[in-house]
């Protein structure tokens, strides 16, 4: 199973950016470029790949942990850049160290559990808005430009998702790949602690 660990943002800062987008699509060669679908959207913080099922049990359990030791993010959608022609994305604004902390949490975590994160390029927070065919070149200069003022609604990240993505299967052109949360758990040490119990140290 491919699966990639991510924090998802709310309907609230959806709908923000899917109405930056409305101008977007009416740029030359916008019907040329791959636009992902918003119910798919998401941050990546580690991309496992194929995870053999063995290693589940373990990858769930340190991935827990890792939920368990970072606190709740504040962050909104910001900005956009591209990766040379290849994809459009837009970025993030807030807690980014607190964000890279827990990406680098996840990861050594995946690693653990045998389940090894892609770490070719360094962490950067941002999600991915619609990637260019090679046989179809788009200019994504005016796209990314046209971003560069778009601040999104805050939202607080407090859930980190495992989420499986099964590629397109059926051949039709355009067809996007399908998301499904696998599991999910809370961020930070209270969101963890049963009812009636306090974090060590606390009356409770």
């Amino acid at each position: 199973m491919r699966l990639f660990v991510a924090l998802l943002p709310p309907p609230a800062a959806i709908a923000g950016l899917t109405a930056a987008l409305a101008p977007l699509h009416r740029l030359p060669g916008a019907r040329d470029l791959r636009w992902t679908a918003p119910d798919g959207w998401h941050y990546t913080l580690a991309f496992l790949g194929d995870v053999p099922d063995d290693v589940r049990p373990d990858l769930d359990e340190r991935l827990a942990r890792a939920a368990h030791r970072h606190e709740p993010c504040a962050l909104r959608t910001a900005g956009g850049g591209r990766f040379g022609s290849r994809a459009l994305w837009t970025g993030a604004e807030g807690d980014l160290r607190p964000l890279a902390a827990l990406a680098a949490t996840v990861r050594a975590a995946a690693r653990r559990a045998g389940a090894p994160a892609d770490e070719e390029h360094g962490f950067r927070a941002h999600l991915t808005l619609a990637r260019a065919s090679k046989n179809a070149p788009v200019d994504l200069r005016p796209y990314a430009a046209a971003l560069a003022d778009f601040r999104g609604t805050w939202w607080t990240a407090d859930t980190l998702s495992l989420v499986a993505s099964q590629p397109p299967a059926s051949g039709v052109p355009g067809e996007r790949s399908h998301y499904t949360v696998a599991a999910s758990w809370p961020l930070g040490r209270a969101a963890a602690d049963p009812p009636g119990r306090g974090a060590p140290g606390t009356a409770g």
